[in-house]
């Protein structure tokens, strides 16, 4: 088989690299395509190096731009790329405008479509990331699901037929990672003089947050008055916004960090106490690693964190600093995400598979 995976942005690279993994085992042929979407050093190459990802076969180069623009680029680059390459299956991830490129071209194409992470609904239809994966869904002749929920609104949708519950492929990276830096001091302690559970980890990057001067300062405000250091870990949009907005990222118990590669990402949130963010993946991510959360956000695609409790949603500025300082939420053993194998799963669906 040969199988043709699509990524562009930082959370799409981490899902790759146990994909990458499990396709090997089984003497699969993978190509990887790169669209450059995420295009900054740290928040592309080097999660290919830090989890042992081959290299891209096919780099798009996109870069940044609008939506439509960006989406526009990327289609336009695989009309070449894919009937150059004759995958048997085209494999898109998540939510980002790479995914919905890749859909679109796939099928106009004419070739097998699979979509990893499939089902996943915020039912908040004013985020592009909603449209993005609730299209390439309903695009795809595959649908790996990351949980039971996911599964349930697929079925709602009419494509439980198409539909294959394999569990979570973030979940499988993270594992993977944690055993390798557990019992480490992270770096952003030594380097900033941090204590270990004396500081919070914050990101911020999507639009409802970020495009508005008045939201994000009333972001950076809730967290530059919290009770411990938050150390915004700040994307290359987020400081251009700051800065075009005269808005300041280091004050009072702010501190401005850049990006972190991922593995030392993991280590940072296991010896933090508490993450805030806006971020889907991290907010799974710190919630598999028993470390509580807040979400800036009115709703969230991964509903099961809220329902155990390491998951709050909070969106004024009262709302953010209560979340954060609240009690440590009750231990819980459920695995709504798998068990660490969902990568195996999702090959062993995509070689057994008839469209």
């Amino acid at each position: 088989m040969r199988l043709l995976s699509v990524v562009g942005a930082r959370p799409q690279f981490v899902k790759l690299g146990p994909v990458a993994k499990a396709a090997a085992l089984v003497d699969v042929e993978h190509v990887i395509v790169h669209t450059g979407q995420h295009y900054d050093s740290l928040l592309s190459d080097v999660f290919f190096r830090d989890l042992d990802i081959p290299a891209p076969d096919e780099h798009l180069g996109v870069g940044s731009a609008s939506h439509g623009v960006q989406t526009g680029a990327i289609m336009a680059a695989l009309d070449s790329v894919l009937p150059r390459q004759q995958p048997d299956w085209v494999l898109v991830y998540g939510d980002t405008n790479s995914t919905l490129a890749a859909a679109l071209s796939t099928v106009k194409l004419n070739l097998p479509l699979a979509h990893l992470e499939a089902g996943l609904r915020s039912f908040n239809r004013r985020m592009p990331e909603e449209h993005n994966r609730v299209l390439s869904d309903h695009a795809a002749d595959l649908l790996l699901a990351p949980s039971e929920m996911a599964l349930e609104h697929l079925r709602t949708e009419g494509l439980g037929d198409r539909s294959v519950l394999v569990g979570d492929v973030m979940t499988d990276a993270l594992f993977q990672v944690k055993s390798r830096v557990e019992g480490k001091a992270p770096a952003i302690i030594q380097e900033l003089r941090l204590g270990a559970k004396d500081f919070y980890l914050a990101t911020v990057h999507r639009a409802e947050n970020t495009n508005d001067p008045k939201r994000l300062g009333l972001v950076i405000d809730a967290l530059a008055g919290l009770d411990k250091p938050v150390v915004l870990l700040a994307h290359p949009r987020v400081v251009a916004k700051a800065h075009e907005y005269g808005i300041c990222l280091n004050r009072q118990t702010l501190i401005q960090h850049p990006p972190l590669a991922y593995p030392d990402l993991i280590a940072a949130v296991m010896a933090s106490a508490g993450v805030v963010t806006d971020s889907g993946g991290l907010q799974k991510e710190a919630f598999l690693l028993r470390v509580p959360c807040t979400t800036m956000r009115s709703e969230t695609e991964w509903a099961e964190t809220l329902e155990l409790g390491w998951n709050v949603l909070a969106n004024t500025c009262d709302e953010i600093r209560a979340a954060v300082t609240r009690p440590e939420p009750l231990p819980t053993t459920a695995t709504p995400y798998g068990d660490g194998h969902a990568a195996d799963r999702a090959v062993d669906t995509l070689l057994g598979w008839t469209v």
